[in-house]
């Protein structure tokens, strides 16, 4: 089987394309059909990889617009000097610990989007979040984009298509027919319980034919669970990587255990957790330091796919829940705020600047940067041009015009 399925793939990249088409005589029609299908084909084996920097990242000192002197006016105090910066043109340069992220742009595999926001922004973390986890600001949607991303790509449903890396589900990933992996701990991954109770948690009765839906409904997500705790942990038990990823590696280690153990997850998501970016007070050192653990987490994360044979099967997609006010405040930190940087990373990623970046000089009557891209446009990127799926206007509850990031 593993040599039928390496086999058809290979087939479909080299045949299924003009070449076979025109080899065989087929009408220009039929050639524009193969390649589609061929390209639906690679899209199918491809990963998309969701981290959430959770408390509201301050984009302007992530990368930093030391070229602009309204920069410097807004922050003299805990405003990054040039010098320090890893500068990536004549405008940006990563704060200090992003050694990964700059060498990431440098060899075209980190887009930057810039002006990330919507309308009416909320300043709440809670309620914020939940408008990105759901991909609708300022309206209530019962299942997180990622979910019903998952519920078009595979109706129906499909065990271990989406995996979530954290104590508790995330709203982002609630599905209709999906239901997704989620754990914290892979060694420690398995239904709680007192021990004499274990040997019946692990028995899951068969569903007998006259079954209510309800019933089979509960036996179905017990079974998976089951399943599934114990496919994670033989994934982790076989996992050893000489990559490092860091002081704090953002539970990427656990994706690309599961990548490699070839689990068939399309999706994943994970968090920098418990509102780390959230920089009230004495933001410069704490900033930077978590900067550099994400940075040095990332790009140890992609080395590490590019180890296993993957690096062209994945793509990253990195967000927070809004940036930071653009003044200083008086505790040398930054408050919340609206517009932000997302990045997306990989090796199938055409790297450079992507948006409009808002003016630092214009801004909102709260001292807020005027967004300029609204980030859904940004998941349409990356669910059209990566994944393939082409019907983002039903997915997203409106069309966004994707950017060109993939070739």
């Amino acid at each position: 089987m593993d040599h039928w399925e390496c086999s058809r793939r290979q087939l479909l990249k080299a045949g299924l394309g003009t070449g076979l088409a025109g080899a065989l005589g087929m009408p220009a029609f039929f050639e524009r059909t193969a390649t589609a299908l061929a390209a639906e084909a690679l899209a199918s084996d491809r990963i998309l990889v969701v981290l959430e920097l959770s408390g509201g990242n301050d984009g302007l000192n992530t990368l930093v617009p030391y070229g602009d002197d309204a920069y410097y006016r807004h922050r003299p105090t805990i405003g990054l000097q040039a010098p320090r910066l890893r500068k990536i043109d004549d405008l940006y340069g990563f704060s200090p610990g992003m050694a990964g992220f700059e060498r990431l742009y440098k060899e075209g595999r980190l887009a930057v989007l810039h002006g990330c926001g919507y309308d009416n922004p909320s300043f709440s973390h809670f309620s914020s979040m939940a408008f990105w986890h759901t991909a609708a600001p300022n309206h209530g949607e019962e299942y997180g984009w990622v979910g019903r991303l998952a519920d078009r790509l595979r109706p129906g449903g499909a065990a271990n298509f989406v995996v979530n890396i954290d104590t508790t589900q995330s709203l982002a990933v609630r599905s209709r027919d999906h239901t997704p992996v989620v754990f914290d701990d892979p060694e420690r991954f398995s239904r709680k319980g007192f021990f004499q109770e274990l040997p019946l948690f692990q028995h899951v009765a068969a569903a007998s034919g006259d079954a209510n839906p309800s019933r089979k409904y509960v036996l179905d997500v017990a079974r998976s669970a089951r399943d599934a705790s114990a496919l994670v942990r033989e994934a982790w038990a076989r996992y050893s990587s000489p990559i490092d990823y860091g002081i704090a590696p953002v539970d990427l280690p656990k994706v690309a255990a599961l990548i490699a153990a070839g689990l068939p997850t399309r999706l994943y998501y994970a968090s920098y957790r418990h509102n780390a970016f959230d920089t009230h007070v004495h933001q410069g050192d704490l900033h930077a330091r978590l900067l550099t653990y994400v940075s040095d987490a990332v790009s140890g994360f992609l080395r590490d796919v590019e180890r296993l044979g993957r690096a062209d099967q994945v793509v990253m997609m990195i967000f927070s829940e809004f940036g930071r006010r653009v003044p200083e405040n008086t505790s040398l930190g930054t408050d919340h705020g609206t517009a932000n940087l997302m990045f997306v990373v990989g090796e199938p990623v055409k790297g450079g600047h992507y948006g409009q970046p808002p003016s630092l000089t214009e801004l909102d009557a709260g001292d807020n940067l005027v967004y300029t891209t609204d980030f859904r446009r940004v998941y349409a990127t990356v669910v059209e041009g990566w994944l393939g799926y082409r019907r983002t206007e039903e997915l997203l509850r409106g069309r966004f015009e994707p950017f060109a990031l993939f070739g």
